[in-house]
């Protein structure tokens, strides 16, 4: 159902990702809406990695709601508000991706609806069914 590329023509990933994922015709998709780092009490974290497992756990619930694992996660969007918090997103995304790794662009932007918010992470799921 999923096919995963790293083409030799094209550079190896910087990091866990893959370069492409092919869905197969018939698979169903799950778009999630981008995720803050907030806790459904409403804390948010001071850190960025702690921002970013958060946003991992409301992609996995989504993921659970359609009986979907992360897996199926074939395209990752992030967002961060500086280059200093690359490397808490990153270590946050490694230990949720699953190998093959899905597709993935982290971007750096000048912020969110809050300025205590550092990371958004958006999500496309597909399962065969």
């Amino acid at each position: 159902m999923l096919r995963h590329f790293v083409p030799a023509a094209v550079r190896r990933p910087f990091a866990r990702y893959s370069h492409a994922v092919e869905v197969t015709a018939g698979a169903r998709l799950l778009l999630t809406s981008g995720q803050l780092g907030i806790a459904p009490d409403d804390a948010i974290p001071e850190g960025v990695e702690e921002q970013a497992e958060l946003c991992f756990a409301a992609i996995a619930a989504c993921l659970r709601e359609a009986g979907m694992e992360p897996a199926d996660v074939v395209r990752l969007n992030a967002y961060v508000t500086d280059r200093a918090h690359m490397a808490g997103y990153m270590a946050a995304r490694d230990r949720f991706v699953v190998d093959p790794p899905p597709a993935s662009t982290l971007m750096i932007v000048s912020g969110f609806t809050r300025p205590e918010f550092k990371v958004e992470i958006e999500a496309l799921a597909a399962r065969a069914d």
